[in-house]
């Protein structure tokens, strides 16, 4: 068995939903990476949350049992400040809609702080808590003059212990709302921020771990980089079914032990015990008739999802029913959140 781990140089996590929700490490995830690193895997940190720096990150991941160093650490307040370098003047002046992180983000990247619209050449706006009407407001007022605007993320959500809350896209969408203006976007689903990890890990054969579909794996994808989906954040078995094919995984897992499997249980093809087909406008999931329940239990949920994006996924895709044609894939789609609706 070959390992998916063992097939990558370099391995990118994404940190909320992948790693950690909020305050809490998932179950499992400190030890799936100390075991890829003792495996020789070198690990890096692709996070969309410009709210922290990458010290700040580190002490996040180091205070939930992670061995993290800074310079394994890429931000998109990072990357968003040094879209902004890119297209201004050393010293020029931005209105920060964000953290003190984000603001010290963009100083050290040779550019100042402003207070005023009326001072700024550039808006950069990242997720803050404290983030209010008065900030909206100075970022509006500078947008509308002219001023270049860089969101480091448009995550709508970011999820949490209590649930999905307002991610930074959620504001940035107050803006193009009062302003009409797209901004230029540093974080995943862009590139930006998986050109910069691979060039600090000088990696070459990267591989992409994430829970999200609509960043890790689009920008991932749109990278040409392989990717693990795991199922502990945002993106449900539904979503991934119904995935259009630019945030279709090149693997699926249920969760970070998924590392220490053979790539090719990973992949989104037919799995035994598992069959599935086409009835009518259905997805109709059995276990084949010449295999059942092993002694432990039902076969695993997970490998049904795998076999169900395979011949969905072969017919084009989008929204999908599914039924179970036998009491082992009523229970596997009921463990999935699938099912005839």
């Amino acid at each position: 068995m070959t390992s998916l781990r063992e097939q990558h140089d370099v391995l990118l996590f994404d940190l909320d939903g992948t790693l950690f929700l909020g305050g809490t490490a998932l179950p499992g995830a400190p030890e799936a990476l100390a075991d890829a690193a003792g495996a020789g895997c070198r690990i890096g940190y692709l996070t969309n949350n410009g709210s922290r720096n990458a010290g700040q990150v580190v002490d996040h991941l180091r205070e939930l049992g992670f061995a993290a160093e800074e310079p394994e650490v890429v931000t998109s307040g990072q990357a968003a400040s040094r879209l902004l370098a890119d297209r201004l003047h050393p010293g020029d002046a931005v209105v920060v809609v964000g953290s003190k992180a984000l603001a010290g983000e963009v100083t050290a990247a040779g550019l100042t702080v402003a207070e005023r619209a009326e001072e700024a050449r550039a808006v950069i706006q990242g997720h803050s808590p404290d983030t209010g009407w008065r900030d909206l407001a100075e970022a509006c007022l500078a947008i509308r003059a002219g001023a270049v605007w860089v969101a480091t993320n448009v995550d709508a959500t970011l999820p949490a212990e209590r649930g999905e809350l307002p991610g930074n896209g959620s504001m940035v969408a107050a803006l193009v709302t009062a302003t009409g203006v797209q901004p230029v976007v540093a974080g995943k689903p862009e590139a930006a921020l998986f050109h910069e990890a691979v060039r600090r890990a000088s990696a070459e054969r990267p591989l992409m771990v994430g829970d999200k579909l609509e960043t890790d794996i689009a920008g991932a994808n749109g990278v040409g980089m392989p990717c693990l989906l795991v199922l502990t954040g945002v993106s449900h078995p539904a979503a991934v079914l119904a995935a259009p094919q630019s945030q279709r995984p090149t693997y699926i897992g249920a969760d970070l032990t998924a590392l220490r499997t053979d790539q090719d249980q990973l992949r989104p093809v037919g799995q035994a015990p598992w069959r599935a087909s086409r009835d009518g406008d259905e997805l109709l999931l059995e276990l084949d008739p010449d295999a059942g329940a092993d002694a432990a239990g039902d076969p695993d949920p997970v490998a049904a999802l795998r076999t169900l994006c395979a011949v969905h996924w072969g017919a084009g895709g989008g929204q999908a029913r599914v039924r179970g044609g036998d009491p082992a894939a009523a229970r596997a789609l009921g463990t999935l959140g699938l099912g005839a609706r």
